[in-house]
């Protein structure tokens, strides 16, 4: 179920690899997956699947982010470099991965903060609950969330991208 934002998402600013300051908006009317990735997490082959959906549907309209987060459990302690040439060697990752974020807490990234006020399928917001939590941006500014074990080619996933991609 998807929850319009009063504040426009697409338009909070957050910092990608390099450290320049970029914004969803600069997608354009692309859907946008934002997904909180971590090197050393038993979720990691996810990115594959992430990496698959950027290869399908990217020409159509869809945009995955990985912003890495060292929240969990301490699952991405690298630098950036490190982060970098671990998701392009290890997984093939051709979508842009963003500078390390906090997702909870009074110091999480406040694309984040806006983000963790969308339900899930089952009605639960609020905290990120582990590595690779997905949450689709629409070009409305919609968004669905999806769990970390709700896999990123699962059906309800597919669905809610095909559903937001533009015409």
């Amino acid at each position: 179920m998807a929850e319009t934002q009063t504040v426009d998402i697409r338009d909070i600013p957050y910092v990608d690899a390099t450290g320049a300051e970029r914004t969803l908006a600069e997608f354009g009317d692309k859907a946008v997956l934002v997904v909180n990735v971590a090197s050393k997490c038993g979720l990691a082959p996810q990115y594959e699947q992430l990496e698959e959906l950027q290869r399908t549907y990217g020409e159509r309209g869809l945009q995955v982010v990985g912003f890495p987060c060292n929240q969990f459990m301490g699952q991405e302690p690298g630098s950036m470099e490190e982060i970098l040439e671990y998701c392009s060697v290890t997984w093939g990752v051709s979508f842009p991965i963003m500078d390390k974020v906090r997702v909870n807490g009074s110091h999480a990234a406040p694309l984040y903060k806006a983000l963790k006020k969308s339900k899930n399928v089952e009605g639960a917001k609020g905290p990120v609950m582990w590595n690779f939590e997905k949450f689709l941006v629409t070009p409305s500014g919609d968004v669905h969330r999806f769990r970390p074990q709700t896999k990123p080619d699962a059906p309800e996933v597919i669905a809610a991208i095909e559903a937001s991609l533009p015409a």
